[in-house]
């Protein structure tokens, strides 16, 4: 079921237009602008987004601005282990698997669960009650279950869909922002 759900959303997020993509993308990133986890964190955990995504560049570059910590997701696949490291500038990452953009370890510091006040979750499909379908792999379900800081997704209001066969270890995020609306999630 899930594999099908994440199918379908991927061929419709495929579809989008770039302009569509970058005007839905800069109305995402104002609205997260207006959020009080945002604007009180010092360190935020973010991924760097993929063309079909709700584009993350941006949102780095001002939380620089900001004066916020960056921290980006570095994936080992053989035991689908996830950890954040810290970024000061988009040359600190490299193109590994799937064209996935990744932090250098050698020119990056590691970021503890501890240190991240507030996570963007990226995932394929929401429900309003947060609810997610990742990319398959489980890295953020199992991230997430020691994380404590606050959770968020960025999606097009094409990812919601009204639900998501969940297992037991699928983690919720706490809060889901599109172009149109705002959900709070499970906490």
């Amino acid at each position: 079921m899930k594999t099908e759900l994440r199918k379908a959303i991927l061929m419709e997020l495929n579809h989008m237009t770039l302009k569509e993509r970058t005007e839905k993308s800069l109305v995402l990133a104002q609205q997260l602008y207006k959020q009080a986890e945002w604007k009180k964190a010092k360190t935020i955990a973010i991924t760097i987004s993929m063309g079909h995504e709700p584009d993350t560049h941006s949102i780095i570059k001002h939380a620089w601005q900001m004066g916020k910590k960056v921290a980006v997701p570095k994936c080992t696949p053989k035991t689908r282990d996830m950890e954040f490291r810290y970024i000061t500038s988009f040359k600190q990452l490299e193109t590994i698997y799937m064209k996935l953009q990744e932090p250098i370890p050698a020119e990056t510091v590691l970021a503890t669960p501890d240190e991240i006040e507030f996570m963007l979750i990226p995932g394929v499909a929401f429900t309003r009650e947060g609810a997610r379908i990742g990319y398959g792999g489980g890295y953020y379900d199992r991230y997430l279950s020691k994380y404590k800081g606050r959770t968020v997704a960025l999606a097009f209001a094409e990812q919601i869909i009204s639900s998501i066969p969940m297992d037991m270890h699928d983690q919720y995020v706490q809060k889901v922002i599109t172009e149109t609306d705002i959900f709070i999630g499970k906490l």
